[in-house]
């Protein structure tokens, strides 16, 4: 482990020996905007990510997230707005500042006829301090494809050898653009393990995803975007608990009919079914609501998934 990982990081809410170095921000984008014709992509996002911070940034299709990520690395102007990367405007930063982030895109960008063991060498020679390739290989599992050609991949294979090409260079930050899609459970599961790795080393990283319970799984902060604007923000429980909406109560009556209510407050429906019951309620199940529930909501999709 390099000298600049030894720090220690925030899991779960809770701040483990964090210093005055990982109290620093690795990203700070203040009224970003960006404009495609008439449709407005981004629309004054403010977003702060801590160094040594697992971000999620959720939002469905079309909400802005990939447009932000590329502004963040660099790779797309912005209309108006500034933003600060790893202490750098990445619209004019230079090629030691774009050695320091790594990112991993939806599209495939390896050669087909290289091998795996040939690609993820290769591309370590772009870096000043690449971390070892075999030990990269292994790390997203894919030793026992080390010298198989890419064109012979799965398309989950594929996935694994992009993350090992965003890694490779060791970088503070790592941009991850729905890093899973095609990825089985047993390989995401996997992916989520690496992830954690590279926090407990100190990687600052932002992760674009449409699985809820994998941003959940990762992320300590979640930002919601909609229509190129942030609506949400906060730890995911803090979500739940502010913008969560009414929980379900479920019972099965005497007849063996199953009821269920919506309300506002579920102790107040329970105590009042104990009451009627004298006792065990059967069938009893309280549901509260979930970061999806949360979720939904936000980006105005809640009506959809009841219609």
């Amino acid at each position: 482990m390099s000298s600049r990982r030894a720090r220690n990081v925030r899991f779960g809410g809770t701040l483990v020996g964090m210093t005055p170095q990982t109290a620093e921000l690795a990203v700070d984008v203040r009224r970003l905007r960006k404009q495609y014709g008439d449709v407005t992509a981004v629309d004054g996002i403010d977003l702060t990510i801590r160094t040594g911070e697992v971000f999620g940034l959720l939002g469905p299709n079309g909400a802005g997230k990939s447009t932000t990520v590329e502004i963040l690395q660099g790779n797309r102007a912005r209309d108006g707005g500034e933003v600060t990367v790893l202490g750098a405007d990445p619209g004019s930063a230079g090629r030691a500042w774009r050695s320091r982030v790594g990112i991993v895109w939806q599209d495939e960008s390896a050669p087909a006829e290289l091998t795996v063991r040939e690609t993820v060498r290769h591309f370590a020679h772009y870096y000043p301090r690449p971390r070892d390739p075999d030990r990269v290989i292994e790390m997203v599992g894919l030793e026992k494809k080390a010298n198989a050609r890419i064109k012979a991949l799965s398309g989950g294979q594929r996935r694994r050898l992009d993350v090992a090409l965003g890694v490779i260079g060791d970088p503070e930050l790592l941009l991850l653009d729905e890093p899973t899609t095609g990825f089985d459970p047993a390989a995401r599961r996997q992916f989520w393990e690496l992830i954690r790795m590279l926090a407990a080393e100190g990687t600052t990283i932002l992760l674009t995803t449409h699985y809820l319970q994998e941003a959940e799984a990762l992320a300590q902060r979640l930002a919601v975007i909609a229509s190129g604007r942030v609506v949400a923000e906060g730890a995911p429980a803090e979500l739940r608990d502010r913008y969560g909406s009414r929980a379900t109560v479920e019972w099965t009556e005497p007849d063996g009919t199953a009821r269920s209510e919506r309300t506002d407050t579920p102790t107040r429906t329970v105590a009042e079914l104990t009451r009627r019951f004298d006792g065990e309620i059967p069938g009893l199940r309280v549901g509260r609501p979930t970061l999806e529930d949360v979720y939904l909501r936000l980006t105005g999709q809640e009506q959809e998934t009841t219609r």
